[in-house]
């Protein structure tokens, strides 16, 4: 897989991609993860990708000129599944989204700044819009690393035992069951029988009923569909 990240601030993204199982993943060659600093793609001395809104108001906006210098130089050189904004009003981030966008080979993550792009990026440049929650960044830079950090996790090979992403919160609707690991007893507080006593079934069935009994508590929307 490849990821491109177009951002007006590269710096931002260094310390995500160069650490842990993100960067095991591309020394791999699992996956590739490319920034590129929009302000390249200028056409002043300046390098200025922002502008004053027309119409009037606070803020800047970003350029789509530099914006689409930059996609398409990135599109005379491969085909991408996805151009993808990462935006507050886009569809809100699932692990089902991530799963989806894991199976694909190429795509490009844009990263908004100011008071976002020129509406024009949206209609005519990007493919999808993803948000990863109802708040607002300084930037999409960290909302880029969280979706890349979800979709390189679910690739064959990142992980070390690659049954670990199966079992995970949402994968199948519900929240994982409680985890513990030695000591068994630790000032009193114990680890539940059932884990103990090396019944595979038991614990299958303990674990299906503890994963329903704390999503109901805790997200109970997850059970109702919401």
């Amino acid at each position: 897989m490849r990821i491109d990240i177009i951002t007006c601030l590269p710096r931002l993204l260094d310390s995500p991609f160069n650490d842990s199982i993100l960067k095991r993943a591309q020394e791999k060659g699992i996956v590739t993860v490319a920034v590129h600093d929009l302000r390249n793609h200028a056409t002043d001395r300046h390098r200025t990708t922002d502008d004053y809104a027309f119409g009037g108001g606070a803020g800047m906006v970003m350029m789509i000129e530099p914006i689409h210098r930059c996609i398409s130089s990135l599109q005379s050189e491969r085909t991408y599944d996805e151009i993808i904004y990462m935006s507050p009003d886009g569809e809100l981030l699932t692990q089902s989204i991530a799963n989806q966008l894991s199976l694909n080979q190429n795509l490009i993550f844009l990263c908004g700044h100011y008071k976002g792009v020129d509406e024009r990026v949206r209609e005519h440049l990007v493919t999808r819009e993803i948000s990863i929650g109802d708040y607002v960044l300084s930037g999409g830079e960290l909302a880029a690393a969280v979706l890349a950090d979800s979709i390189i996790r679910l690739l064959p090979g990142v992980l070390s035992d690659e049954t670990s992403a199966l079992t995970d919160s949402f994968q199948d609707g519900v929240l994982a069951p409680e985890v513990y690991t030695r000591p068994s007893d630790y000032n009193g507080w114990k680890v539940p029988d059932v884990l103990l006593a090396g019944n595979s079934a038991h614990i299958e069935d303990w674990k299906y009923e503890n994963a329903l009994k704390r999503t109901k508590k805790r997200r109970p929307g997850l059970l109702e569909g919401d």
